[in-house]
Order: structure tokens, then C-alpha cells, then sequence
């Protein structure tokens, strides 16, 4: 084992995954550059954009599992938040879709799936700096109507190109959710969480069957997202997280100048 390597794999993995936790979000959006960038600065491994999105997807895989656990464990009115309709129309199209992205991106060469995750970078900015119009105080009990069309299209949309970056596209579902859909916020959060989690599991599956998987990196990433998850959570609940989603944007904005310097 290589000591050096598995610090930082560690590192890196508890860093996406407590935004992850913090924020509501899969964390591959704040993991992929971390992952392309910091390894090879540091000359413990030099990842391909497949390769990195291949440890991403695991470590969403893990971190939305870990999430949806903890989610259900710690709270007995959650499940009055998760709205089947949302799952079964949005986890359907999300799960082929990322099923699709992650076989495609085995055929993709490493530029374009870095280009892919810059012209994310940029849309997950902008619809970040949105207001939401969900219904903050609108009881979980009552009936959310939605367009089931357009549910199934956008997700399967969002799942294609996440499962090509290897991200669960929480980044850009919840947005969406808030102000497209206009879901109230709780039912939002609570339901895209199970969500992204079927987007992992599409996302895992076309990676086993067509990506270059470096093993022991996505284990020590594994393990640091299984440990930054839940600490993330704990913070969330004790400070304002919009001055943090605000540092998040500003975060992604500066990632997605930096892949796209070194692709141009």
C-alpha cells in the first residue's frame, strides 16, 4: 500500500463527501477537480478524466448510500418528506440515463469528459445563484403536483451526463426541483437524496462494465467519503449554510476556470 496515496485519497474523498453532507449535494461537483488536480500536483498518481470519473461515481455511490441511512435512521418524519412520485418518475429516468453516461463515458476520451464537467461547473453556478421558489412553509402531507413529463426527461437528461462525470447531479436536480418544479425545499432535499442514490447505482453499473476502475485509489477515496458524509451532516444542522452555498459557488466557478485553462 501506498501510504502517501491513501492519505490523500482519504482526504479527498472526506472533503467531497462533507459537502456532500454539508450542502444536500453528491459532492462530485466539488470531488472531480480535486481528484484530477491534486493527486498529480502532489506526484501520487496522475488520473485520467475516466479514471476520475470512475472513483467520483463510487464515492457518490457510498456517500448517497451513507446519506440515505442516516437520513432515515435520525429522523422518524422524513419518510413523510420523501415523495414517491418524485422518486419513481425522477429515479427511473435518472437511473437509465446514468446507466447510459456511465457506458458511454468508457468510450469518451479523457478531454471531453473534462469538458462535460466544465460546462456542468458553469450551468450548476448559475442555477445555484437562483432563488428558490419552493414553498418553504408548505406542509409535507399535501399533494405535489408536478409534470411527470418533464420530471422523467429532465432526470434522465441530468442522469446521462452525471454518469458520464461520474457525479449524482444533485447539483443540478435540485435547482431544478426548486425553480422549474417548484417543490417545496424539505421535499426537495429529502427526495433528491434517494434519487441521486439510484443515479449512483446506473452511474456504478456502466462504469463495472466499460470503465477503467483504479481500485485501490476508489477504496481509500471510499473510506474518506464514508467519513466525511456524517460530519457534514452535524455541521449542516449547526450553521448557516447559505454563506457556505455561496463559498460552494464561488468554489465551483474557480474549479471550472481551472479545468477549462488546462483544456484550452
Amino acid at each position: 500500500m501506498d501510504f502517501l496515496l491513501f492519505i490523500v485519497m482519504l482526504l479527498l474523498g472526506l472533503i467531497g463527501s462533507f459537502f456532500s453532507g454539508l450542502l444536500g449535494i453528491g459532492g462530485a461537483i466539488v470531488s472531480f477537480p480535486l481528484l484530477l488536480f491534486v493527486p498529480s500536483a502532489l506526484g501520487v498518481a496522475n488520473f485520467t478524466g475516466q479514471e476520475v470519473s470512475s472513483i467520483s461515481m463510487f464515492q457518490v455511490f457510498f456517500a448517497s448510500l451513507a446519506g440515505v441511512l442516516t437520513y432515515l435512521k435520525n429522523s422518524k418524519n422524513q419518510a413523510a418528506v420523501i415523495h414517491k412520485g418524485l422518486i419513481i418518475y425522477m429515479g427511473a429516468g435518472i437511473l437509465f440515463g446514468s446507466l447510459a453516461g456511465g457506458l458511454v463515458s468508457g468510450y469518451l476520451d479523457g478531454r471531453i469528459i473534462n469538458i462535460i464537467y466544465g460546462v456542468l461547473a458553469i450551468i450548476a453556478v448559475i442555477l445555484m445563484l437562483i432563488p428558490s421558489k419552493g414553498k418553504e412553509g408548505e406542509a409535507a402531507g399535501q399533494p405535489i403536483v408536478f409534470n411527470r413529463a418533464f420530471a422523467v426527461i429532465i432526470s434522465f437528461l441530468v442522469g446521462i451526463v452525471s454518469g458520464i462525470v461520474g457525479a449524482g447531479g444533485a447539483f443540478i436536480l435540485i435547482p431544478v426541483m426548486l425553480t422549474v418544479m417548484k417543490i417545496p425545499t424539505r421535499i426537495t432535499i429529502a427526495s433528491s437524496l434517494a434519487i441521486v442514490f439510484i443515479s449512483a447505482i446506473g452511474g456504478v453499473a456502466g462504469k463495472l462494465t466499460t470503465a477503467a476502475i483504479p481500485w485501490e485509489a476508489t477504496l481509500f477515496t471510499v473510506i474518506g467519503s464514508l467519513l466525511g458524509a456524517p460530519l457534514g451532516s452535524w455541521l449542516s444542522a449547526k450553521m448557516n449554510v447559505k454563506y457556505l452555498r455561496y463559498g460552494l459557488i464561488v468554489l465551483i466557478a474557480l474549479t471550472a476556470v481551472k479545468v477549462w485553462m488546462s483544456i484550452l
